[in-house]
């Protein structure tokens, strides 16, 4: 089993790199012919929009390399300084292409509001404006390309690749409409248009920044895909239910995580062992995650009185402000004992206080009984 899961987890990733080193090599070969083509256009007609679009495609080929160069690292086996594998410098190579967007925004706006000031009589050759006219095609192309692509291997550095191809797609179009406007009334408004733009462009990579950012430091995994893991868990026979999903992402489309299960209080250590173990293969097969621990809730079977306290218990706890979720109930009959979870919203101004305002609705109902309560967090749907 182990075997083969290492054979399958070594082609899918071979599989992945290939697909995005390929179309980043396409998106290089694309940016470097547009980028030829526009300086030498801007040159001969002393557009500062066409010259900044050249630069452009240029920082544009950048950003294919350094996803090609995030991707090879990212793709390298796990060492003993990083035993979960290097799938993170995917984001610090998207981080990068987002600082490449901003520079190339900052730049455009600095340029544009040099021409306001000190404005230049363009010179539209129709030659030119052919070439702006391909390259708004081959642009819209190109960015369609890499963000489905990018979306389909889980690839933020293509995705934002793609995204900066859009912006340059509008950024030529742009320029074909300065064009017309100055060739119908004489009236020139590429500078003007450069520094909107060039705001866009900024706003753009401030976003691409953000999303990276957020990656690397650890977002709540999606909700499909949890609840997904927990409709699986729960397939199994014996558990009434999942809880305390944590997810740990080190890349894209690689999760480790862990879990509590509830079951009967009368299975013995072998059955629990054999049950955790079919959970793990069962997850990591449909899901491709892996979950490095299985923690165990036992359930009440032989006291009728546990049901009837716990869903008591259960409409206390949800009562109480910022309270999602009540789970891990079990009764100890015998040393007047009571344990359960709680899960504490986040939005909750003092999470410790609202676990508090729980021990003393329960000590209210059953004030016989000790409890021992745990303050979980909503760390996933």
């Amino acid at each position: 089993m182990n075997i083969k899961k290492s054979l399958a987890d070594e082609s899918n990733t071979l599989s992945r790199e290939a697909v995005i080193i390929r179309t980043s090599v396409i998106g290089i070969l694309a940016n470097v012919f547009l980028a030829s083509f526009k300086s030498a256009v801007g040159i001969l007609s002393h557009s500062i929009a066409v010259t900044l679009d050249a630069v452009n495609n240029l920082s544009d080929a950048a950003s294919s390399l350094i996803t090609i160069i995030g991707t090879r690292l990212a793709a390298k086996e796990p060492d003993k300084d990083h035993p979960f594998g290097h799938g993170r410098a995917e984001y610090l190579s998207s981080m990068l292409i987002a600082v490449l967007v901003l520079y190339a925004g900052v730049t455009a706006l600095v340029e544009s509001v040099k021409k306001i000031l000190r404005p230049d009589t363009p010179d539209y050759a129709p030659a030119g404006l052919l070439i702006i006219a391909v390259a708004v095609l081959v642009k819209f192309l190109l960015g369609r390309y890499f963000k489905a692509v990018g979306k389909r291997v889980q690839s933020d550095s293509l995705v934002n690749s793609g995204e900066d191809a859009s912006m340059d797609c509008v950024i030529s179009a742009s320029t074909l409409l300065a064009a017309g406007v100055y060739l119908a009334s004489g009236v020139s408004l590429e500078a003007w248009l450069g520094a909107v733009i060039a705001g866009f462009i900024i706003k753009s990579g401030v976003e691409m920044l953000q999303s990276a950012i957020s990656r690397i430091l650890g977002e709540r995994p999606n909700a499909e895909l949890s609840n997904a893991i927990r409709k699986t868990v729960c397939a199994f026979p014996g558990v009434s239910g999942a809880y305390d999903l944590v997810l740990h992402n080190y890349g894209p489309d690689m999760f480790q995580g862990s879990l509590h299960i509830e079951v009967p209080d009368t299975y013995s250590a072998y059955q629990l062992d054999e049950l955790i173990r079919k959970i793990t293969v069962e997850v990591y097969r449909k899901h491709r995650v892996i979950l490095t621990a299985v923690g165990v809730y036992s359930l009440n079977t032989h006291d009728e009185n546990a049901v009837k306290m716990r869903e008591a218990l259960k409409e206390a706890a949800l009562n109480c402000p910022y309270i999602l979720q009540m789970h891990g109930f079990y009764l100890n009959e015998a040393e007047k004992k009571v344990r359960f979870d709680v899960i504490v919203s986040f939005d909750a101004p003092d999470r410790k206080a609202a676990c508090r305002k729980v021990e003393a609705a329960a000590a209210a109902l059953y004030p016989d009984y000790s409890f021992q309560i745990a303050m979980d967090a909503d760390f996933s749907d």
